[in-house]
């Protein structure tokens, strides 16, 4: 009889005990303020009001897997820089993918050939 109750009470004892043996899980570091792989230096104006400033300054203030995608640029024959973003993926394969994507929109949309030939992931996180 003394182990049919002892029983349950040990197991509930051993339990309690595992929950604070376990270390709890680290929380994942932020990527906030970091550049994150860096391919090549974007281009930018320094104008605050550009799009593609803003959306570099988002990148970088993205705390989550994120890419900056951009066209090359040539003084000589390009006049225009034509960029693409993606904050917070679930990876950076998929950031990176997406960034591609919205960069290469932005050449049909306003239907612009580069010198360069179109556009390439800038950095990623």
């Amino acid at each position: 009889m003394i182990l049919k109750y002892c029983g349950k009470s040990i197991a509930w004892i051993l339990f309690g005990l595992l929950i604070f043996a376990v270390p709890a899980p680290v929380a994942a570091e932020s990527l906030a303020g970091k550049i994150g792989n860096k391919r090549f230096a974007p281009n930018l104006s320094l104008d605050p009001k550009e799009a593609c400033y803003k959306a570099y300054l988002a990148y970088k203030a993205a705390s989550g897997h994120s890419a900056y995608a951009t066209t090359f640029y040539s003084r000589v024959v390009d006049l225009y820089i034509i960029c693409g973003a993606k904050l917070n993926a679930p990876t950076q394969k998929a950031a990176e993918e997406i960034a591609l994507r919205n960069c290469q929109y932005g050449l049909k949309k306003w239907k612009v050939r580069t010198a360069s030939g179109g556009c390439a992931i800038a950095a990623s996180k």
